[in-house]
């Protein structure tokens, strides 16, 4: 468990510090947490880490403590190491960037959240919905995840020039495919 959450933060925080690099979004509460990076200049992971605070309630009431204490420190590492990465590491693309950002962020972000699923973590709000959702339902954690997103993408073209709201809709696309392919009943799942 230990080894797949690090390695989660690690590959999530790189894929949204290469699709902030262009000032494009990424769903859920991450992407709600770069809109208002974006639009307030405030900094993603305090945003990140509040935003993501009244969903806690629930994962403790349907997924469980360890679970959301997982969830808990996922949030708030990712949101530091986002934060931190790009003084450690050049992750600009040369030239118009904004494709190829889109679519390394968006696999890389995508991955991420595989891997915090798979060893029962995740990166909030609307994660631990989708998540509870397909558990409970059996709705696709994917596809749910997918129309937040797209939702939010509508509502950032208050914020954002529509060209990086576009991208951003083709990075909402790629994490919908990374989970709705990869995350199904009965496949691999981390213990500890």
């Amino acid at each position: 468990d230990l080894q797949g959450l690090l390695l989660a933060t690690m590959v999530s925080s790189m894929g949204l510090a290469v699709l902030a690099n262009d000032n494009l979004l990424v769903g859920g509460m991450a992407g709600l947490s770069l809109l208002l990076h974006y639009a307030f200049d405030w900094p993603f992971s305090v945003v990140f880490v509040l935003g993501n605070l009244p969903f806690y309630w629930l994962a403790v009431r349907r997924m469980g403590w360890e679970f959301t204490i997982k969830t808990f420190v996922a949030i708030a590492a990712c949101g530091a190491l986002t934060d931190v990465l790009p003084h450690w590491v050049d992750i600009r693309f040369s030239g118009d960037s904004a494709l190829i950002s889109a679519v390394i962020g968006g696999c890389l972000t995508g991955l991420g959240i595989l891997f915090y699923i798979r060893h029962r973590a995740s990166l909030g709000g609307i994660g631990i919905l989708a998540i509870y959702l397909q558990q409970s339902r059996g709705w696709n954690a994917g596809l749910f995840q997918l129309g937040y997103d797209l939702v939010l993408m509508a509502v950032a073209l208050l914020v954002l020039p529509a060209s990086n709201v576009a991208y951003s809709v083709i990075v909402a696309v790629l994490i919908g495919i990374v989970l709705g392919f990869n995350h199904r009943p009965g496949r691999y799942q981390g213990r500890c």
